[in-house]
Parts: structure tokens; sequence; C-alpha cells
């Protein structure tokens, strides 16, 4: 049987004029935000749910758990391909059921978190040989529906330019996977990632940290603070761990897995290219949806923004310390923190951000977001200035 034809859209690639300029580089952003189901979600659910249609038949009944934009994505795909769909959801997720029910879902919104919902949900199949669970971030199929959005970007940049960096929000996985896979099948495996979480929702930059204390000189595992369990994962002789957080604390709901991908973590630890791990405070993400929401006109939810704030702090990119890998004579004011070339002398660094996209946003917490930030408590100031690469804490001045 042929393989059906994908339901995502291929989404622009933007110039942004405005960052590129701020940050002395040239600057493109991945708008997944304007997927049918308004995240990059809808590529890999979509295609689990097509190949899960030629394989049991149309008589196929769907059941995902989701906080919110990965129901969405199914939601959306079973509408379009005309087969039930079950959507578990937590009790703090009940503003989406509205939203569900309209594309024709059913919502069954009860447990107390993710992996709550994720335990009714298999146990809802368990005796139905035509219902499918849909992973919502953790299956080969769905990285790969993700990495397609890589293969576009490759085609919609000049010719013979390639990134000098990707940056992308992480909550299980799912999107840095299909990055990961997508970098190897076009040929950027070296190409730098920089990976960003906020505090409170950190398992991934908790499990690589964990694992690898020494390939990009972060301190030992004793240095750094962590709040949680680490569940071991034998891989032939060697361990990898993985974090499971004991509690989420952030107000990126949407990035609030407790535990990363297993895999994912393992194709992380294995990728030549470097990985960079960034996690900031809540309120950074607040200021990058506010700072996006007048640059480019669109309202981002705040996982969406984390993968932003590089863009809109000033000097988090610099501290970053990415320009030790971009090929000789690339750089820029805002990549390094002395610059030997002249401007005439240096390339550009070309960064592709990814905007992830999710339904989770209104203008009434924009408003709120912005009526926290002005209050400019010795909180908020110290969040707005505090975060931390590869295990070490950083500051921006002030």
């Amino acid at each position: 049987m042929a393989t059906p034809r994908p339901l995502w859209s291929v989404t622009p690639l933007l110039y942004s004029d405005s960052i590129s300029q701020r940050l002395d580089c040239d600057v493109y952003l991945k708008l997944e935000n304007l997927q049918p189901s308004k995240s990059f979600k809808y590529r890999g659910i979509s295609l689990f749910i097509q190949e899960a249609l030629k394989s049991h038949g149309p008589n196929l009944k769907i059941v995902i758990a989701s906080g919110g934009n990965a129901g969405l994505a199914a939601a959306y795909a079973a509408k379009t391909l005309a087969i039930p769909c079950t959507v578990y959801m937590p009790l703090r997720s009940s503003s989406m059921v509205p939203v569900l029910e309209a594309l024709g879902a059913t919502v069954i919104t009860e447990g107390i978190d993710y992996d709550a919902a994720l335990w009714n949900a298999k146990k809802a199949v368990k005796n139905d040989p035509h219902s499918v669970v849909v992973p919502a971030f953790d299956h080969p199929t769905i990285w790969k529906g993700h990495s397609s959005m890589i293969e576009e970007i490759k085609s919609q940049l000049p010719e013979e330019v390639r990134p000098n960096a990707i940056f992308c929000s992480v909550g299980g996985g799912g999107l840095v996977g299909g990055v990961i896979i997508g970098c190897q099948t076009v040929g950027w495996d070296d190409v730098p990632l920089v990976t960003l979480e906020t505090k409170g929702a950190d398992c991934w930059y908790c499990s690589l940290l964990f694992n690898d204390t020494s390939k990009w000189g972060r301190p030992t595992a004793e240095e750094f603070e962590f709040q949680g369990l680490m569940s071991p994962i034998r891989e032939s002789e060697k361990l990898i761990y993985t974090a499971r957080l004991s509690k989420i604390d952030t107000r990126a709901s949407s990035l609030g897995a407790k535990e990363p991908s297993e895999e994912v973590v393992k194709m992380a630890l294995d990728r030549p290219g470097p990985i960079a791990l960034v996690r900031i405070n809540d309120e950074m993400a607040m200021q990058a949806a506010l700072s996006f929401a007048d640059d480019h006109k669109m309202l981002v939810e705040l996982a969406c923004s984390t993968t932003l704030t590089p863009a809109y702090m000033p000097g988090m990119l610099g501290k970053l310390d990415l320009e030790k890998h971009f090929p000789p004579g690339t750089g820029s004011a805002s990549t390094s923190m002395s610059t030997q070339e002249e401007p005439s002398e240096r390339k550009k660094p070309v960064l592709v951000f990814i905007v992830c996209g999710g339904a989770n946003v209104s203008l009434e917490e924009l408003s709120e977001y912005r009526g926290l930030l002005k209050s400019k408590s010795a909180r908020t100031k110290k969040s707005l200035r505090q975060f931390w690469v590869d295990g070490w804490e950083q500051k921006l001045n002030t």
C-alpha cells in the first residue's frame, strides 16, 4: 500500500529582520505555530495515526493522553481521517475541553497529571483490539514525522546555506528527537543544537548533564542542584540515566514531562555534534513571549517562547559559547564575548529558531505576564537575569 500523503502543512521559514539586526546574525524562524493544530506535534502524531489506520483498518479508534497540544493534534488528524478519538486529560487541563469536543473528540478529564491520564488511557484500550494509544512524544514514528521540518528547513534556506545552530525547546523529547533524526537525514549531524527548558520542567537538562559531565566542560554531577530521581537504563554494558522529576513546577505546562524519552536521551548522547543545555526561569519565557508578540504580531505559549529567549534577552546568546563550534571566520558581536575580526571580515552566523507553537495561550495570559514583569520585585529582577548553561549558572548584566 502506498504511503499516505502527509496531513501536516509545509510551514514557512521566515527571515526575521528585527531579530537578525538585534543579534547581528542571520535569523530564521520555522513557524510551526501555523500547523492546523497550532503546533509541531501535528507532524508526528498525524503520521502515527495514518500508520495505525493503515495497519488496523477502518475500525480503528485512537486514544491519547495529553495536557493539551498532543490531544489537539490527534483530534485534528482524527477528524480529517474520520475516525473516533478519545482524549484523556488531567483535571487541570479542563480549559481545552471545549476546543477538543468541537473537533468531535470525546474528552475524559481525570487524574492529577499526565502520568495519571496516560495510565487511564492504557487501561481503556486494554480489552479493545481496535483501539490504539497514540504516544504524545515517545515513539520512532512520532520522531520521524517531526524530522520532516528539518528537511523542509534545508530546502527553504538559501542555496548552500546551512545553520550554525538550531534552537528548540524540550519537554519529553519528541521535538528534539525529530530534530536529531532530521539533521542525520540532511547531513547536519555536526550542527550545534541549543535545547531549552524552564526550571521546574528540566528533566532533559538534568538527564544529559548527569550522563555526560565532561564532553562539553560541564561540572560533575555532584556540583549541580537536582531535585528528583535518576532511573538507570542499561544499554550493553553501559548504564544511562534519565531524570524523573518528583513534580512539575513551571507555568510552561506544555514542557511538563516528568521524565524524557529514554531513546532520545541515548540519541543525544551518541550525537557527534554538540548539544547545549539551557535552563531558564519562567519570567524569561514570559518576557520572550511578550517581545515576540510585539515584534512579529504572533501569540505563542511559554513552552514555545522558551526557545526564543536568546533572541530577546540581551547578552544571553554570547554566554552560550556557540562560536567555538562555528567555521573559521563566522561570528557576530552577540555570539562571542570578544570578537577579533573586523565586521567586514566576518560571516554572520545563521541561526534557526523552531517556533514550535501551542494552543495554551491567550491575550489575557500575556496581559498577566506583562503585569507580573512590571512589578519589578526582587524575585522578578533575579529571574530575568539568572539562567543555566550546561550546569553552570549564568547572569545577564542589568
